[in-house]
């Protein structure tokens, strides 16, 4: 018997089959093959360099990363957390779906064009559960133009959510208030991690991370996370971080939980970056009123995954440059974590054999995991570069102008500015085992790596378009007769900077209508890529992790 389970949302409307969530009908993929395509590998790290009491803080670490997830899936659309219930209960007649919704955190396969698996549910909202699902971007604009300015920044900070009382109008309700049932014991067992730490910076991190859930208050322990010791063997990223999932406007943060053990021989090797964001920076190809007067030199810290939780679906971050904040920026700049063990089982897990399939056999020669780990440390370190706010008056944070387009804009300026930053440095020297053909050729490769995450996804959409850029440019070449790819190592350089300076002067100028031409003449999949993808099809799109340190539900 089929039956309707009615959720309390009009966005969610899964249909039941003896009381169970069934299989879309009408999927382009089976369960089966999607799970496939997920490569199962063991992540660890090095748990010799912790104390007994660090093993203990990672215990109650592992904890609160399972009530992160359940906010977070909360926080990703009405009524998604009752979905997540009723599966758990049907798990042994419907194991895929459990397993899937696990993966992604709701029922939207986010690396297909976010298309639902379970029968019923409608579109994935551009607005989460961060603002009513009935409210329109117009209303929501024309609303804030009635608040103060401390509420105006409430509604548009990272923060609040946007709700309706029984009038209709709309209000806000801060984080602490919204997920109290689930912050509260996080807050209570991050104080108890934090008595337990070998470290006193972390301790104090933690100590304070786990008041923030309680006050909603987040600028001091963001500046603490950033002031770890590195002498800490323990890398704990826990908080409301990143936007994407605020399709609408990019203002609201959802909780992600990241526990790390310290990689301090890889730390040590990597210091020289630290210090090159100036230079960079100087020599970027844009006009001086666009580049950042404000840089500080970001601690970069190598560390393998532990476990994490929230928002932490796949496909899994290989690495991250935080806060996002920017008055936290502002204040006490920022850090940047590479995840090691995740970008060496995605290098050779999936890497490779894109390259294998897609580039010209000559330059296969040139892919390589120091270029790709490399690349993708410099992607993160080059979030600092460029603007950061408007350059015309009303000078305001590029984000709030950009909106819905700022993530991804965003994601292919880090790119391609880290490419710009590997030229530079590999012509001082800086790498010597890793030449500027490789950087090139395994960034390549890379990009469809990217791109197969889909155009709904920030990294998919702009590595989307930074190819196809490229390709009018004439740095990259495809060949019809071989449906192959290669780099034309003669215009590939200017083709680079060009990408630089459009990017960065769009942002600057703050104008969204700017933005959106762009990617919507870029960030698309032309002939070409759809072809490329076809042949990919059998190749794992990522990794899917099990965590040895200890089992949780989302394992």
């Amino acid at each position: 018997m089929i039956t309707s389970f009615l959720l309390p949302s009009i966005l969610l409307t899964a249909q039941l089959q003896n009381g169970c969530p069934i299989p879309s009908r009408n999927a382009s993929l089976s369960l089966e093959n999607r799970l496939s395509r997920f490569k199962r590998v063991e992540l660890t790290g090095n748990l010799e360099q912790f104390t007994k009491g660090d093993l203990k803080a990672v215990n109650k670490l592992v904890e609160a990363a399972q009530l992160l997830d359940r906010v977070y899936i909360r926080q990703m659309a009405p009524g998604n957390d009752q979905l997540f219930d009723k599966l758990v209960e049907c798990s042994k007649e419907q194991p895929e779906l459990l397993q899937l919704f696990k993966l992604f955190r709701g029922p939207w396969d986010l690396v297909d064009q976010e298309e639902p698996f379970i029968e019923g549910v409608k579109a994935r909202p551009d607005t989460a559960n961060f603002y009513p699902p009935d409210m329109s971007k117009d209303e929501f604009e024309s609303w804030l133009r009635t608040l103060s300015v401390e509420k105006r920044q409430e509604a548009e900070g990272f923060y609040h959510v946007i709700k309706r009382d029984e009038r209709r109008n709309l209000y806000v309700v801060p984080y602490s208030v919204e997920y109290k049932d689930l912050l509260e014991p996080a807050s209570k067992l991050l104080q108890e991690a934090s008595n337990l730490v070998s470290d006193p910076s972390l301790g104090r991190f933690l100590s304070n991370r786990g008041r923030s859930f309680l006050t909603n208050e987040y600028l001091e322990s963001e500046l603490d996370w950033v002031n770890v010791s590195d002498k800490s063997p323990l890398e704990i990223t826990v908080g409301p971080y990143e936007t994407y999932d605020d399709k609408m406007n990019s203002y609201k943060a959802s909780f992600e939980i990241f526990i790390h053990a310290r990689d301090f021989e890889s730390s040590a090797l990597l210091k020289v970056f630290e210090e090159s964001l100036p230079e960079v920076e100087a020599h970027l190809p844009i006009d001086e009123k666009y580049k950042n007067k404000q840089l500080r030199s970001t601690p970069i810290v190598v560390v393998n995954e532990l476990f994490n939780g929230g928002d932490a679906t796949v496909p899994m971050t290989a690495a991250y440059n935080l806060p996002n904040d920017e008055q936290a920026i502002k204040r006490g700049g920022s850090k940047l974590v590479i995840i090691k063990n995740v970008q060496e089982r995605k290098f050779e897990n999936i890497l490779v054999k894109i390259a294998e399939l897609l580039l010209d056999p000559e330059q296969m020669k040139y892919v390589n995991f120091e270029a790709f780990f490399n690349h993708i440390l410099l992607h993160e370190v080059s979030h600092s570069n460029g603007p950061h706010e408007t350059v015309q008056s009303p000078i305001v944070p590029i984000r709030s102008k950009l909106q819905e387009y700022h993530s991804t804009l965003e994601e292919a300026k880090a790119d391609i500015t880290g490419l710009f930053a590997a030229k530079l440095l590999s012509d001082k020297g800086s790498f010597k085992q890793v030449s500027m053909e490789s950087f090139y050729v395994t960034y390549l490769a890379s990009a469809f790596r990217s791109i197969r995450f889909g155009l709904n996804e920030a990294h998919g959409r702009g590595q989307a378009a930074q190819l196809n850029y490229l390709i009018d440019q004439g740095g990259f070449v495809y060949d019809s007769a071989s449906e192959r790819f290669r780099v034309d190592f003669l215009k590939i350089e200017k083709a680079v900077e060009n990408l630089v300076k459009e990017i960065m002067v769009i942002q600057g100028d703050g104008e969204k209508y700017k933005a959106e031409k762009f990617l919507n003449t870029y960030g698309i999949n032309r002939g070409y890529t759809k072809l490329a993808l076809k042949k990919l099809e059998n190749i794992p799109i990522d990794i899917q992790p099990r965590f040895t340190i200890t089992e949780s539900q989302f394992n």
